[in-house]
């Protein structure tokens, strides 16, 4: 898909930065698929292992049959255990919401994505919803220490305990007991189904958003519609060896090597893998120049209202990130 044409925006981008980088350019997905019969080569695990460190283009998966999802894949296999999704009101672009600041922190490893399904008859089909004392708590503390870190106030469990009484119940205990150890930041919990709606009553209500892995995936792309959609939420997937930086949304094959498709998701994501590598001024100067570009007005995809491409989109950037 569109894979390729994003990525190599945001790599024009950051290399604006004057910051030097070697890049290792791995293939998966599809293309690798149809040429070494894998979506998700060895090579490629090896690479982000070596690096500890990904910039990583969107990757399409089958629904309901063909290869499993490389996101999903590369977090289990990886150990990316969390993920890291900010939701921050963007400067130009429509939305019904203004002043929207949210952290969405999802558990990546376990829950219903952990895949075992099997038929237990014809005609039925049963899915294992895993949730572990581990995987809870290590996602808390994550989020915890964040707040700690970045000046957040309050964190809110998301889940579904009133229904799921052991296993979210298990989430929430471990969520609590983490919480104990950080006094200063507040602390409460939401069902899963109030939770939406009560953000699209209004999202800045809400600070920072602790969930496991399923309720985390559709909550955050419903987050990302408070700020102009997918096209313009950045991500990341973090692990205690290595981390993969990606935009929130998929491979979008019918407009692939159009040069129509949006960058700045990943741009942004770029931004937050330098950070990432504690090099803060440099992805304050790729935000900047992202809410520069989009204040204008004259060089947008066409999600955004305007009629520029991938390749113009991204030189307009990276030249004010030069500063020229």
């Amino acid at each position: 898909g569109i894979g390729p044409e994003v990525v190599g925006a945001a790599v024009r981008v950051l290399e604006s930065t004057g910051l030097s980088f070697r890049w290792e350019n791995e293939t998966a997905g599809a293309g690798a698929l149809a040429t070494e019969g894998t979506a998700l080569p060895e090579r490629v695990l090896t690479s982000v292992r070596k690096n500890k460190l990904a910039l990583k283009g969107p990757t399409g998966t089958p629904v309901g049959s063909g290869h499993r999802s490389i996101n999903v894949d590369l977090r289990k296999r990886l150990d990316l255990y969390a993920n890291l999704r900010p939701v921050k009101t963007l400067p130009g672009v429509k939305s019904r919401y203004d002043n929207v600041d949210l952290i969405v922190v999802r558990e990546n490893t376990e829950d219903l994505y952990s895949g075992l399904e099997h038929v237990v008859v014809p005609g039925v089909v049963e899915s294992i919803k895993i949730i572990t004392e581990k995987a809870s708590t290590r996602i808390a503390r994550f989020a915890f220490e964040y707040a700690r870190t970045h000046g957040r106030k309050r964190i809110s469990s998301v889940h579904k305990a009133n229904i799921m009484k052991l296993s979210d119940g298990l989430f929430l205990d471990c969520c609590r007991a983490v919480a104990k150890g950080y006094p200063e930041i507040s602390y409460d919990e939401i069902i899963v189904d109030n939770a939406c709606m009560q953000l699209v009553l209004d999202p800045t209500r809400f600070d920072m958003l602790l969930l496991e892995n399923l309720y985390g995936d559709i909550v955050s792309d419903l987050c990302a519609g408070f700020i102009g959609g997918l096209g313009m939420a950045p991500g990341a997937n973090i692990g205690e060896d290595s981390a993969i930086f990606e935009a929130v949304h998929g491979s979008a094959p019918d407009i692939a090597g159009k040069n129509l498709a949006n960058p700045m998701a990943l741009i942004l994501s770029g931004a937050m893998m330098l950070d990432h590598l504690g090099e803060h001024a440099a992805a304050g100067r790729v935000r900047a120049a992202v809410h520069a570009v989009l204040r204008e007005g004259a060089k947008l995809t066409r999600d955004l209202g305007g009629t520029a491409g991938t390749i113009e989109i991204a030189e307009a950037i990276a030249l004010k990130v030069a500063g020229a």
